[in-house]
This record gives structure tokens, C-alpha cells and sequence, in this order.
């Protein structure tokens, strides 16, 4: 067979091997050409799979003898010989594929990871740096790997971490944020050489009030640590939808339910909240909702404006306070009556659990006493205050 062929069918073996999982066509392909690194590799693959990394190590040294420049090689060798037990061996395997590829952030990446496992943590984070520059996708990883060893002090994972850009800041503050540390949060912010984006900024605070850190996520959403009560409680400003904070959301998976802003019919002010009603409304969803600072071990009063117009329905709208942080009722409203002539205030009085940092004011329905339990009419909403007792 000519030496093209050979080398030719040798490698469609190597391929069969590692797709087959068969050590006789690696062990053929290596019969037809003892000098590819490629068919020692394929024979070291199925022997790794067989959980044989003896004979795979020796498969191995033999392709890194031929094809020597290959960092790919060397990164395998190493994570064998690891497996083995022989620390030392892969370390120096692995020092010979960053000599090849220095600046492949997968090299630094795994001797950094060796280095970290063999207690070299200065060494190791110093790879591991460079493998999140040369590859930021490493980076989230980093910051864990750095979080774990310091204990989970921010602080110190910055100085580990040596971040010295903002994309890496900003990731940084958003692992923070999924922890809860609003005032490390607020630190990674103030250090960004730019000025931080509302879109990054409005992440930041759904990831903290995730966290349950609503004071700190209000500080950070309006730049200030005090809330001014219920925002736009006069339904001035328009409306949000999703998954928002410290402001009035809609949802839009209530089809038989259509809120919309009334510039005719209003209590005060230029507008106010309608919402028409022809059919479903799922009597455990919030139609209307808005997340509250307030004061821990505190008495409030909520009051807001109501008129309602042919409202025909088995489970009525209330007014629902929700403690942010367990989720527990505090309080309900009187259910809506089924039509007002004129507008009517309704007030709630509620005291804040000890541990309190927020409420969540909702419009829900009461339960029915069957189902389906459609829902009629019209119903206006304007003039939403809290206030201390």
C-alpha cells in the first residue's frame, strides 16, 4: 500500500476508534502508521473511555515524542498522568503545552486549575487570570474558584481576582449580587471606569432583590437608600412589564384582563389605571403589582382611590400586601364592590414583620368557589399612598 493510502485509511481507523469506541481499529491504525500521533492519540482516547489510563499515558507520550509542538497532546498527557496520581509528571506536561500555545487560554486554564489543586494558589491564579483574558468565558469560573478560597470575602476575591476592566467588574458585580452583597455591589459599581448602563444597572437590582436584598437593590435602582413609598402612585408615568422592581408591573398573561391608562376617568392628577375585564383571570396571579421599601417593625397605612362599573364576577378584586422577603400575607383590602357611582379611597393598615425590608403591593382576586371563574365590567385605580403610623 502506497504510503498516501496507509496514511490515509490510518486515519479514517483513528476516527472509527474514537467514534466506536474500538481499541482493534486504533491498535490497526497504529499498524499502518507507527509514526502518526494521531492513531497513538486515538488509542489513547479509547483507553481512557476504558478507564485504562495506564496504557493511555504510554499511547500518549508516544504522540506528544512525534508531534511535539501540539498543545492539545500535552493538555491530554497532563489530565492522564493527573489521573494516575502523578502530580509532578502532569505539571510538567503541562508546562510543556503553555511553552506551545502560551496565549491558548485552555493551556493556563488547566495548569492553573492543577496548580490550584496542588495548593499553588498565587501560581495558579496567575494562569487563570490569563486563561479569563485570553478567553473570557473562563472568567465566571475564576471568580468562583477565587470566591471559594477566600472564603467568600469580597475584598479579597478582588485582590485575587486583579480585575483591571470593566466587562470583568461589572461580571464581578453580578456575582456578587446573586450572593446578596448589595455593598460590595454598590463598591464594583462606584470602581467602573464608565458610567454604568441602565440596562446593567436594572440587572443588578433584579438580581439583588432576587437575593432578597431589597434596601440595598432600591439604593442602587434610585440612588438612594430611602424609599419615597409607592412610585407613580398616581399612574402618571407609564406602566412596566415583566419582571421589574420598585415601580407598578403589569402582567400580560391575563388575556381577559386589559389594563390601560385612563386620561378621562381619574381622582387626581391627569390619569389613572383601568382595567376592563371579558372573561379569565387566574385568581392566584397578580394583575397589578409593585415592590415596596419599608421599615422593619413598622405601622402603615396604604391608601389608594377605587370605582368600579358592572363588575360580575364569583371571585371580586382585592388589594393583597405580600412581605417580600417570606412571601407571607400582611394585610388585604375589602373586595371591590360590584359598581361605585364615585370614586371611593380605601385604606389598609399593616405592621412590617422585625426583619422586614419590603412589601409587595398586588391587585389579585379573591378565591372562587368553582372553575372556571370568569370575570366582567370595568374597574379604575388612582392615588396609591403609604404612609407611617
Amino acid at each position: 500500500m502506497q504510503s498516501a493510502a496507509r496514511t490515509g485509511f490510518s486515519r479514517l481507523l483513528s476516527r472509527y476508534a474514537i467514534g466506536a469506541n474500538s481499541l482493534a481499529a486504533a491498535d490497526q491504525a497504529i499498524q499502518l502508521t507507527p509514526s502518526d500521533a494521531e492513531a497513538h492519540r486515538a488509542r489513547a482516547t479509547v483507553l481512557n473511555r476504558l478507564h485504562r489510563p495506564a496504557e493511555a499515558k504510554v499511547s500518549l507520550e508516544t504522540a506528544t515524542s512525534l508531534r511535539s509542538q501540539q498543545a492539545t497532546l500535552w493538555l491530554e498527557l497532563g489530565a492522564t498522568r493527573e489521573e494516575l496520581g502523578e502530580t509532578e509528571a502532569a505539571l510538567a506536561a503541562f508546562d510543556q503545552a503553555v511553552r506551545c500555545a502560551p496565549h491558548y487560554g485552555e493551556t493556563r486554564w488547566q495548569r492553573g486549575n492543577l496548580l490550584l489543586r496542588m495548593g499553588r494558589h498565587d501560581e495558579a491564579f496567575t494562569d487563570l487570570r490569563a486563561a479569563a483574558r485570553s478567553n473570557p468565558k473562563f472568567f465566571p469560573n475564576v471568580i468562583d474558584l477565587a470566591w471559594g478560597i477566600t472564603g467568600g470575602v469580597a475584598s479579597a476575591t478582588d485582590n485575587l481576582l486583579q480585575i483591571d476592566n470593566d466587562a470583568e467588574r461589572l461580571a464581578f458585580a453580578r456575582f456578587l449580587a446573586t450572593k446578596g452583597k448589595g455593598g460590595d455591589v454598590s463598591e464594583q459599581v462606584r470602581l467602573l471606569n464608565a458610567r454604568l448602563s441602565e440596562e446593567n444597572k436594572n440587572e443588578l437590582v433584579q438580581l439583588l432583590a432576587r437575593s432578597r436584598r431589597f434596601t440595598e437593590a432600591f439604593a442602587l435602582a434610585q440612588g438612594s437608600a430611602k424609599s419615597e413609598g409607592v412610585v407613580n402612585g398616581g399612574f402618571e408615568e407609564p406602566l412596566a412589564f415583566g419582571n421589574e422592581y420598585f415601580r407598578w408591573v403589569v402582567s400580560r398573561e391575563q388575556s381577559g384582563a386589559k389594563p390601560a391608562v385612563d386620561v378621562a376617568e381619574k381622582f387626581s392628577g391627569e390619569r389613572s389605571l383601568q382595567v376592563s375585564f371579558n372573561g379569565d383571570w387566574d385568581v392566584n396571579a397578580a394583575l397589578l403589582s409593585q415592590t415596596i421599601v419599608v421599615s422593619p417593625g413598622q405601622r402603615y397605612r396604604l391608601s389608594f382611590a377605587l370605582k368600579t362599573k358592572d363588575l360580575v364576577t364569583g371571585g371580586p378584586p382585592r388589594i393583597v400586601l405580600i412581605d417580600a422577603t417570606n412571601e407571607q400575607i400582611l394585610a388585604t383590602s375589602e373586595t371591590f364592590p360590584q359598581s361605585t357611582e364615585l370614586w371611593q379611597q380605601l385604606n389598609v393598615e399593616f405592621t412590617t414583620a422585625p426583619t422586614a425590608e419590603a412589601i409587595v403591593v398586588s391587585l389579585k382576586r379573591e378565591n372562587c368557589a368553582s372553575s372556571p371563574c370568569p370575570i366582567f365590567g370595568a374597574m379604575w385605580l388612582d392615588e396609591f399612598a403609604l404612609e407611617k403610623l
